[in-house]
């Protein structure tokens, strides 16, 4: 780890040198790209000066247990250096696991209902807004792309993007079979019910390299209803596009334009398939995806919303929290940052 954190600070020096290089200053494209990159490293090397003045206090501190009159401070003081030590490595052990390329960046959302009829159809409302109340508290915008709504409430399938900081760091464990355990409105007997919802997370990608040809695109049109259709629905704009090959379907209604409908299908369609390549490599290499938490498949059951028990459980990690209606309101704070937790944890395994 010391080799690797040298080779951390003589980069950032390098970096620290470029960016006060006059002959950079007037191209702002390598400015931008200098400063991310440096950005991207002061965190650890903060840590790590922080080590190494630690280690040098210590040094400072047995050379001072020759002196008799200054021995017992000597003493406490090491034992307080010392004790240090261990927290400051195991911090930089987690800021030198390689990070997600992908944390950075918004996502695509899609939920649907599952299985259980309407009353799965509901819990998928309930999901989307649960993850409308995360957000925002985080401070992220939400924009609905596309949604068919349930004959008695919630939604059959919705799909919306997720502005803001980090967006993908914290939402990417979401991916998965979500279960509902309560007694639906509809129910007359008062049994309790179980329904699911599916969750499928994707990283939204700015610049995908994969090449669509026309010829294997089909394109539908109609009238637009729902979020951000209804002042257009008297027009055939929205656009649905399938994509023959892998029978992935986008649907975007969220513009006035057909045109622009279907610009932000063609990138949505981008995302789907790029997500899709990218599941089947890790799939292909195994081991990566056993080091991860949950596949991200969207049949894996990963959380199970008990109402008659106030009760929420995250499979994955045998998470139990007893504040499900907390959690309904955007709660989830608990959660996600006991999957990092244990992300992490699965991660430096990998590591050693």
């Amino acid at each position: 780890m010391k080799e690797r954190l040298e080779a951390i600070e003589t980069k950032y020096n390098e970096l620290t040198t470029e960016l006060s290089n006059p002959d950079n200053l007037s191209n702002y494209n390598l400015i931008k790209n200098l400063s991310k990159e440096q950005k991207d490293l002061e965190e650890i090397v903060i840590k790590y000066h922080e080590l190494k003045k630690i280690e040098e206090d210590i040094k400072d501190a047995k050379n001072m247990l020759s002196d008799p009159e200054l021995k017992e401070i000597a003493e406490q003081e090491l034992e307080t250096l010392e004790a240090k030590i261990p927290l400051i490595n195991h911090q930089l052990e987690i800021m030198l696991i390689p990070k997600d390329p992908n944390d950075g960046k918004n996502i695509i959302m899609e939920i649907r209902g599952a299985a259980g009829g309407d009353e799965a159809n509901i819990f998928a409302g309930d999901l989307f807004r649960m993850y409308s109340r995360y957000a925002e508290k985080q401070g992220w915008k939400i924009e609905v792309i596309n949604e068919v709504e349930g004959a008695s409430g919630g939604y059959a399938q919705i799909e919306f993007i997720v502005k803001g900081e980090n967006v993908y760091s914290k939402m990417k464990y979401e991916s998965g079979s979500h279960r509902v355990q309560r007694v639906p409105t509809t129910e007359t007997a008062g049994r309790v019910h179980t329904s699911t919802a599916t969750v499928l997370v994707m990283a939204e990608q700015d610049d995908i390299n994969i090449e669509i040809k026309e010829s294997d695109i089909k394109m539908d049109v109609y009238h637009s209803s729902g979020a951000g259709g209804q002042s257009v629905n008297t027009s055939n704009s929205a656009v649905r596009l399938t994509h023959i090959p892998s029978g992935v379907v986008v649907t975007c209604q969220t513009e006035r334009s057909q045109l622009k409908n279907r610009e932000r299908a063609l990138q949505l369609l981008k995302t789907k398939i790029n997500d899709y390549l990218e599941n089947k490599k890790e799939t292909e290499i195994g081991a990566e995806r056993k080091s991860k938490i949950g596949t991200g498949d969207r049949s894996e059951k990963i959380r199970t919303y008990n109402y008659p028990q106030n009760r929420v459980t995250d499979h994955r990690i045998n998470f139990s929290l007893m504040e499900l209606d907390r959690v309904m309101e955007g709660y989830l704070d608990p959660i996600i940052e006991a999957l990092i937790t244990e992300d992490i944890r699965l991660k430096l395994l990998g590591e050693k």
